[in-house]
């Protein structure tokens, strides 16, 4: 896949990486499968998206190797493939965290500052 930005392909690869993450669907998979192995019926009930939609969404992380599946009869079971995936997004939800409370912070100033007329 040539890449026009002129920089290495591993920041290619890591903004693919980065870039499957980017949808809300596909971070609430990986965390109903934080819990472990669960079919696409599950999944997609607990979604509320339509089949295809959810298995666009798998398809999308299965290609980024985030989850594996395997099939049982007619059910597809899906699993988070590397646990490091989930410690990536502790981590993630951490910096966020960390975020809004410095504008939490900033409010509860605001908030006792008076401008209003005397």
């Amino acid at each position: 896949m040539p890449y026009r930005t002129g920089q290495p392909p591993v920041y290619a690869l890591k903004a693919d990486f980065f870039r499957t993450l980017g949808h809300p669907a596909r971070v609430r998979i990986l965390q109903l499968l934080r819990e472990g192995e669960q079919s696409v019926g599950a999944l997609q009930a607990a979604l509320d998206l339509d089949s295809g939609g959810t298995s666009q969404h798998l398809a999308a992380l299965r290609k980024q190797g985030l989850v594996t599946s395997r099939r049982e009869g007619t059910s597809v079971y899906y699993a988070v493939k590397d646990p490091r995936i989930l410690e990536l997004l502790e981590l993630a939800k951490a910096v966020i965290t960390a975020g809004l409370h410095e504008h939490q912070a900033l409010l509860d100033e605001l908030a006792v500052e008076d401008f209003g007329p005397r």
